[in-house]
């Protein structure tokens, strides 16, 4: 099947201290293709190398996939100020890493990912999931954080058509 043109490849975020998911969904006319996702592990304990392993792994995906967009989960802000910040330097090392190839990036809430998922702000985790096996026919539930990823994806691929509109 040839390329249309205005096909977009959308690579979604789903920043974690210990689990990074990632999805990426091709948008062509309209509708939303699963391409891939999975999960980045950052066993260590070491920060710089969290940092680090998290950093590669995404100039990976990218360099696979070629993104012409992003899209990137806020952080939520949580009662213990460590975990927070421990997010934020996930976050900024994948946000680095798409700067770097020069990814053009949007940020949603959590409620916004939910929302547009799966049409309620305070859907549970296995609502997304299902949903993003609906949305893209996969055979199967995706993996709790490539499934946030991949909604992060859908997010933007639904506001950024709206947008073109």
């Amino acid at each position: 099947m040839p390329i249309a043109k205005d096909r977009r490849i959308v690579l979604g975020i789903d920043p974690g201290s210990r689990i990074t998911g990632y999805g990426v969904i091709a948008v062509e006319r309209g509708k939303n293709y699963y391409v891939a996702s999975g999960c980045i592990r950052l066993a260590t304990k070491d920060w710089v190398e969290k940092c680090t392993i998290l950093y590669d792994a995404l100039q990976q995906v990218i360099r696979v996939h070629q993104p012409t967009e992003a899209a990137i989960e806020r952080i939520f802000v949580h009662i213990n100020p460590s975990a927070a910040l421990k997010l934020g330097q996930a976050r900024g090392a994948a946000i680095t890493a798409l700067a770097h190839q020069g990814v053009v990036l949007s940020e949603y809430t959590a409620r916004q990912v939910k929302q547009s998922v799966v049409g309620y702000g305070a859907a549970a985790k296995n609502q997304v999931q299902q949903m993003v096996q609906v949305l893209l026919s996969l055979s199967g539930l995706p993996q709790v954080d490539a499934g946030d990823a991949l909604a992060v994806a859908l997010c933007h691929s639904h506001f950024s058509t709206a947008r073109r509109s």
